[in-house]
C-alpha cells in the first residue's frame, strides 16, 4: 500500500475494541476520513466513545448501519469473522477487506516475526519477548497477544524486531503482510465453526502466514505435526524445523537430554532439557521455537539459555493460584483447544477436578477420552457447551452441570457455583483444573477476564 494514497481515503473499522481502536487512531493519524462501527456494546463502550471522539473519529455502536459499506477500504478486528453479514456484503459490493495487521504492517520498518499456531502462541511469543528483553536487543511484543499492533507500530525503527502472535482471524484478512521469520508451532483441530467444520480450510488459514514469504525469508515449523508438514512443502522460504531428536542442519533438536540448533552446520547445545522452568513435552517446543528465531536474529546461547532457565510461563497457562486444605487451584484459562487440554492432563499425576465448558467451537472430544479415564476424577461441566461436555463424557467419569446464572458478562456468580462445586468434588491431594476447551464468549469478554475472575475467586475461599 502507498501510504500516500490513504489521504482523505474513506475506510471503515469493523469492531471496537483493543486492535479496532488502535488501528482507527493509526489511519487518523494519516490522515484517512475513519469511520469506526461496532454490532455490540460492552462496558468499555464509553471508554472507546471518548477516545474515538476525542480523535474527532465517527463512530456507530449497537450495530452496522449503511454507512461502513460507503467505503473504498473495511479494516476488520480479529473478532469480527469472515462469514460476518457486514464482511459479506462488503465483499458482494467490491470492497477491500484487510486485517488489522495488514494495516499496521504498511507502517512498520522493523523485522517482524510472526508466531501461529493451534497451541502455544502466547506461551513461545512471551518467551521470545524475554529472551530479548535479557540480551537487550531492541523489541516490542503485539498482536493477539493483547497490544494491537497498530498501537505501537509507528514507534518501531529498523534496529526494532517486532515479535507478533498472529491467530487465524487474523491472517485470513493478510494482503501483503510478510513476516521475515514465520513460525508454525502446530495445526491441530480448533475453531472449526468458523471454517465449516473443515480442517483443510483452517489449515489453509494457518498457512497464510508464509504466503508473501521468499527465498529471503525464513519459516520455522514443526517437524512432527501432520498438518504442517503436509501444507509447509510449498512453502518458498528457508525451512528451519524444531521437534526432532536427530541432528540434521537447520534445525532444534534433543539429544542425551539437551536442548540443541544446528545451524550452518554448526552445533551449538544451547541447556539441559531438565533446566527449563516451563515442563511438559509442548513447552519443549515452544523453547525450540523461540530458541531458533532468536538465534536466527543473532541471539547468543547464553542468554537463551539463561531466559530457559528463570522464565516461569504465561498467565492463564498452567498457572498455580492457590493451595486450599489440600487441594490446589489451577487456572488454565487460555486452554481453548481439546489439544491444550490433552497437554494439561499429561502434566499432573495428581487426581484431578476438571473444569471444562464456555462456547464450544466444533470441538471432537472424543481424542482425550482415555486420558481423561485415566487422570479425571471428575469433571465440572459449565457455559453454554456444558450439555456437549456431559453427554461426551458422562459415560467415562462423573460429570456436573453448573447452571447458568443470568446471561451479564462477566458472570462473576455462575463462576462462583463453579468454583464450588469444583471444590465440593475434590479432596485432600486433588487438582482442580480450569481448564475449558472452549472460549470464554459465553460468560466473559475473553479468556483472561475469565482466568482473572477464576483466580479472584479462589483467593476468597
Amino acid at each position: 500500500m502507498n501510504i500516500e494514497e490513504l489521504r482523505n481515503k474513506k475506510i471503515s473499522v469493523i469492531g471496537a475494541e483493543r486492535s479496532g481502536v488502535a488501528v482507527a487512531l493509526l489511519l487518523h493519524s494519516k490522515n484517512a476520513n475513519v469511520f469506526v462501527s461496532d454490532f455490540g456494546k460492552s462496558e468499555s463502550t464509553q471508554q472507546h466513545i471518548t477516545e474515538l471522539r476525542r480523535s474527532n473519529i465517527e463512530c456507530e455502536f449497537g450495530g452496522h448501519s449503511e454507512r461502513v459499506y460507503n467505503c473504498s477500504l473495511m479494516v476488520i478486528s480479529p473478532g469480527v469473522p469472515m462469514n460476518a453479514p457486514v464482511v459479506v456484503e462488503a465483499q458482494k459490493r467490491g470492497i477491500k477487506v484487510v486485517a488489522e495487521i495488514e494495516v499496521a504492517s504498511w507502517f512498520c520498518k522493523g523485522s517482524i516475526i510472526a508466531i501461529t499456531g493451534s497451541n502455544g502462541k502466547t506461551t513461545t511469543t512471551t518467551l521470545l519477548g524475554r529472551i530479548f528483553s535479557d540480551a537487550k536487543k531492541k523489541h516490542v511484543v503485539a498482536g493477539n497477544i493483547g497490544t494491537a499492533f497498530s498501537s505501537l507500530v509507528l514507534d518501531v525503527d529498523q534496529e526494532t524486531v517486532v515479535v507478533l502472535e498472529v491467530s487465524s482471524f487474523q491472517l485470513d484478512f493478510i494482503d501483503t503482510f510478510r513476516p521475515n521469520i514465520a513460525v508454525i508451532l502446530n495445526i491441530t483441530q480448533n475453531h472449526l465453526d468458523r471454517y465449516d467444520n473443515s480442517m483443510e480450510k483452517y489449515a489453509e488459514s494457518k498457512m497464510r502466514i508464509v504466503m508473501n514469504q521468499t527465498a529471503d525469508d525464513i519459516l520455522i515449523c514443526n517437524a512432527t505435526d501432520e498438518w504442517t508438514k503436509r501444507k509447509v512443502q510449498n512453502a518458498k522460504s528457508k525451512v528451519y524445523q524444531f521437534n526432532i531428536t536427530r541432528n540434521i542442519e537447520n534445525s532444534a533438536f534433543a539429544e542425551d537430554g539437551i536442548l540443541k540448533t544446528k545451524i550452518a552446520n554448526d552445533v551449538q547445545p544451547i541447556i539441559a532439557i531438565d533446566d527449563i522452568s516451563i515442563k511438559g513435552e509442548h513447552n519443549l517446543q515452544n523453547a525450540m521455537a523461540a530458541t531458533l528465531a532468536a538465534q536466527l536474529v543473532g541471539v547468543k546461547p547464553a542468554y537463551i539459555k539463561s531466559t530457559l532457565r528463570n522464565f516461569k510461563g504465561v498467565e492463564h497457562r498452567q498457572e498455580f493460584v492457590r493451595e486450599v486444605n489440600g487441594i490446589k487451584y489451577v487456572n488454565n484459562s487460555k486452554a481453548t483447544t481439546v489439544e491444550a487440554v490433552e497437554m494439561s492432563l499429561k502434566s499432573y499425576d495428581e487426581p484431578i477436578v476438571l473444569v471444562m465448558g464456555g462456547k464450544d467451537k466444533g470441538n471432537d472430544y472424543s481424542t482425550i477420552y482415555d486420558l481423561v479415564k485415566q487422570k479425571v476424577k471428575a469433571i465440572v461441566a459449565t457455559g453454554d457447551s456444558a450439555d456437549i461436555i456431559v453427554k461426551n463424557f458422562e459415560n467415562k467419569v462423573a460429570v456436573r452441570k453448573v447452571e447458568t446464572i443470568g446471561e451479564m458478562k462477566p458472570n462473576v456468580e455462575s463462576m462462583q457455583k463453579t468454583i464450588d462445586m469444583a471444590t465440593s468434588l475434590a479432596a485432600k491431594g486433588d487438582v482442580v483444573l480450569l481448564s475449558p476447551a472452549c472460549t470464554s464468549f459465553d460468560w466473559f469478554k475473553d479468556y483472561e477476564e475469565r482466568g482473572i475472575i477464576f483466580k479472584q475467586l479462589v483467593n476468597r475461599l
